[in-house]
């Protein structure tokens, strides 16, 4: 091989990862500074949104999703109780709990059951912790 080919094959291929994330929250501001910041960092991956926990259900028994960022206060079912029922539809799938309520007992809760702890509020900090669940 010639050292011009080698030079070539040296050279890094950058990896870019096809995610879906959904994105529950119900204030479309908090949803759309989250998607903004991810596609940011991530301009190849797809970004859905839910209102709410129960259309967060309905959204991931239609079609299946690789990482979720779930708002924690929201009306109807919580974010926690959204996201223990979710993990019974996806049970591999890296499931962040977002809010501004930083109390040690509610981030326990959110540990316990196996999911991420991210504070409000959304900044780039919180994408890259989004984006470490899934490797990217």
């Amino acid at each position: 091989m010639s050292p011009e080919s080698d030079s070539l094959e040296a050279l890094p291929v950058p990896f870019t990862m096809s995610i879906r994330l959904l994105i529950v929250d119900d204030s479309r501001m908090s949803r759309l500074i989250l998607q903004g910041l991810a596609l940011q960092a991530h301009p190849q991956w797809t970004i859905l949104h839910a209102s709410s926990g129960e259309e967060a259900l309905q959204m991931v028994r239609e079609s299946p999703v690789d990482l979720v960022s779930m708002d924690f206060n929201m009306h109807g079912i919580n974010g926690l109780e959204a996201a223990l029922e979710l993990r019974k539809i996806l049970p591999d799938v890296p499931i962040a709990i977002l809010t501004a309520n930083v109390q040690s007992v509610l981030q326990e809760r959110i540990e316990e059951a196996g999911m991420v702890f991210i504070p409000k509020p959304i900044t780039a900090s919180a994408t890259a912790q989004l984006a470490a669940l899934v490797g990217a």
